[in-house]
């Protein structure tokens, strides 16, 4: 792997936020409730990975938030993200359904729209939330003895009463890259889920007991066929679709040859530069836009910003 990191681009859901996630006072259930109970505090709610937006009259995008004695009743399902600066303590309900608004104004957005229009605070708050609802629905009981467990640390930790098991948050890392040969072509891939038209660049999961550079060669020769040399990370991105980090890499083949799998990708072909910008021009080719990490990784190559396509 190659210790020459190119310059990192703008990712979105990577922009510091400002959020301090004081991860200390998770366990201080007295610090938890003055926190709660204090006038600054400010609450928004998440169901089925949706919270309300609202557009404002100068043009920003925010997240509906209210003071805590606004928000609705839930005691277990209550998840401190953090504090800023200034001091204000932010929390998330998960419920069953986005509550009501009487002004109709606010919307309900997954976090792939929002990701795209919310300040850099906002847009971590909610993956943050997005991110810790999506574990406590899915990891209910304990995989150890099968009872049902219960919320604490302020959502962030799940404990078992029978047999003392503590089971945290899952984070599943895959490699997303950006393959180019000694003829700096970048070789797209289309999934057989998708129309014709849209290609994107490889992904897939690290596996048990392999580096994440290891997981870069796999994946390419395994998906396209084609062998990788040097691999060189640029970054990595929350993609809380339910529980992945995105570890970015651009890598070089040592081979053109390609041989897809016909089980991930339908089809996998290399673009110059001018071949990929006629075939956007012509509507043959549909980037990846939206929050996605990948369209970022082909910015690096291509040298310009994408046309609108599709989110990844």
């Amino acid at each position: 792997m190659s210790t020459d990191r190119p310059d990192a681009p703008d990712i979105p859901l990577t922009a510091p936020g400002g959020i301090d996630r004081a991860a200390h006072h998770r366990f201080d259930e007295a610090w938890l409730a003055a926190a709660w109970s204090h006038p600054t505090t400010r609450v928004f709610v998440v169901s089925g990975g949706q919270a309300l937006i609202d557009d404002t009259p100068d043009g920003r995008t925010e997240l509906v938030m209210t003071p805590a004695f606004e928000a609705p009743v839930t005691e277990t399902h209550r998840y401190f993200l953090g504090t800023d600066e200034d001091g204000v303590r932010y929390f998330a309900l998960q419920k069953d359904a986005l509550p009501g608004r009487m002004d109709q104004s606010a919307r309900p957005a997954g976090l792939r729209e929002a990701g795209m229009l919310l300040s850099a605070r906002d847009a971590a708050l909610m993956a943050h939330a997005v991110a810790l609802e999506n574990w406590q629905r899915l990891h209910r009981f304990c995989s150890r003895c099968g009872e049902r467990t219960v919320i604490a640390a302020a959502g962030h930790v799940r404990r078992c009463p029978a047999c003392g098991a503590e089971h945290y948050p899952r984070t599943d890392p895959a490699v997303i890259m950006l393959v180019t040969d000694d003829r700096d072509r970048a070789l797209l891939g289309r999934q057989v889920h998708w129309p014709a038209g849209r290609f994107s660049t490889l992904a897939g999961f690290v596996e048990p007991g392999e580096s994440i550079e290891q997981a870069v060669v796999r994946e390419v020769a395994e998906e396209a066929g084609v062998a990788v040399g040097e691999v060189r990370y640029v970054a990595s991105q929350p993609w809380p679709f339910p529980s992945s980090l995105m570890l970015g890499f651009l890598a070089r083949a040592t081979s053109p040859r390609i041989t897809v799998d016909g089980e991930e990708l339908h089809e996998a072909r290399w673009f110059s530069r001018e071949e990929l910008g006629a075939a956007f021009e012509s509507g043959e080719v549909l980037p990846p836009t939206g929050i996605s990490i990948a369209a970022r990784l082909i910015e690096l190559w291509y040298g310009k910003p994408l046309p609108a396509g599709f989110p990844r």
